[in-house]
């Protein structure tokens, strides 16, 4: 992958990014952040300026509040049958 060090990557790039990483290594969200952290950023979290960090946290909220969702709703659909 390459990656323009003078644009800013954005939080849709981060989110495929991470369920590339979730699907493709079977790792859970916190799993494939760690892996981000080590892989792509090379475990320096200004390595692409912190506007892109930014943007990375942002996917890893938006990625969590989605699975919360998923989840809340096999619990209700599991509990009404």
């Amino acid at each position: 992958m390459t990656v323009n060090h003078a644009s800013v990557l954005t939080k849709d790039y981060f989110i495929a990014y991470l369920k590339l990483i979730m699907k493709s290594r079977e790792h859970t969200l916190i799993q494939a952040k760690e892996f981000a952290f080590d892989f792509f950023f090379k475990g320096d979290m200004d390595r692409y300026g912190p506007s892109t960090w930014l943007q990375f946290e942002k996917a890893i909220k938006e990625i969590d509040k989605t699975m919360c969702k998923i989840e809340m709703c096999k619990l209700q659909s599991s509990t009404s049958s």
